[in-house]
C-alpha cells in the first residue's frame, strides 16, 4: 500500500490566489479519495501547477524529490484520446516521453478538458448560475468525452450568458464548481474521471 498520493494538476494560472482556489476546488471534488487517504494514514497533497508544461515538469520533479509517494499528473487531453494508453495520448500529442519507471496509472487526463466534467452535471450548472441558464446551448452527449474542446467552453459561456452569476468565466469559477459537481454524476458521465477515482481507491486499499 502507498504511504504518500501527491497529484500534480494542470491549471490555476500563474498567480498564488487562483492556484489557492482552485486546489480547494480539487479538494472538494476528490472528497471521497482525500477522506480515504486519511483513514489509512496516507498523506495527500493536490499541487497546482499552472500550465500542462508546468504540471509535467513538477511531476517529473516529483518522482527524484518524492520518490516514494505514488505520484500523478493529470492535465487536459485537449482533444479526443484515440490512444489505450494516457502516455501514448501525450507523446502524440505533446511530444512527451513517459519517465523511466512510471506506469499508465501515474498518468490520468481530463478529457478532453476540464469542462467536460461541469456539463457533465447540468443539475448543478442551473442550481448554481440560476435564472437564465440555457440548458439547450450545453450538448446532450452523454459521454461528455466526445464533445470536442474547441465546444466546452463556448457553450457554457453561451448558456451562462444571461444567468445571474453571469457569463462564465474558469478563473472565477471554475473552483466554485468543483466544489458543488456530483461525482457520482461526472464519473458516469466521463470514463476518464472515473479512472483517476478507481486507480486511486485500488492504489489505497490494501
Amino acid at each position: 500500500m502507498v504511504k504518500e498520493v501527491r497529484i500534480y494538476v494542470e491549471g490555476g494560472g500563474d498567480g498564488k490566489n487562483q492556484k489557492g482556489l482552485l486546489k480547494q476546488g480539487f479538494n472538494q471534488f476528490l472528497k471521497s479519495l482525500e477522506e480515504l487517504a486519511k483513514s489509512k494514514k496516507i498523506k495527500w497533497d493536490v499541487i497546482m501547477c499552472g500550465s500542462r508544461n508546468n504540471a509535467f515538469r513538477a511531476f517529473k520533479d516529483a518522482l527524484k524529490s518524492h520518490p516514494e509517494a505514488f505520484n500523478v499528473l493529470l492535465v487536459d487531453a485537449e482533444g479526443p484520446v484515440n490512444v489505450d494508453s494516457p502516455w501514448q495520448h501525450l507523446k502524440l500529442r505533446d511530444n512527451w516521453d513517459k519517465p523511466s519507471g512510471v506506469d499508465d496509472s501515474q498518468c490520468h487526463l481530463m478529457v478532453q478538458a476540464m469542462e467536460a466534467w461541469f456539463i457533465a452535471d447540468v443539475e448543478t450548472l442551473k442550481k448554481f448560475y440560476e435564472q437564465g441558464f440555457k440548458e439547450n446551448a450545453i450538448s446532450k452527449n452523454s459521454n461528455v468525452e466526445a464533445v470536442e474542446k474547441d465546444r466546452l467552453e463556448p457553450s457554457l459561456k453561451a448558456a451562462t450568458a444571461k444567468t445571474t452569476k453571469g457569463e462564465y468565466q474558469k478563473i472565477q469559477h471554475a473552483y466554485k464548481l468543483l466544489k458543488l459537481l456530483d461525482v457520482s454524476r461526472v464519473r458516469q458521465a466521463s470514463p476518464y474521471c472515473d479512472r483517476l477515482f478507481t486507480t486511486l481507491e485500488a492504489k489505497m486499499k490494501p
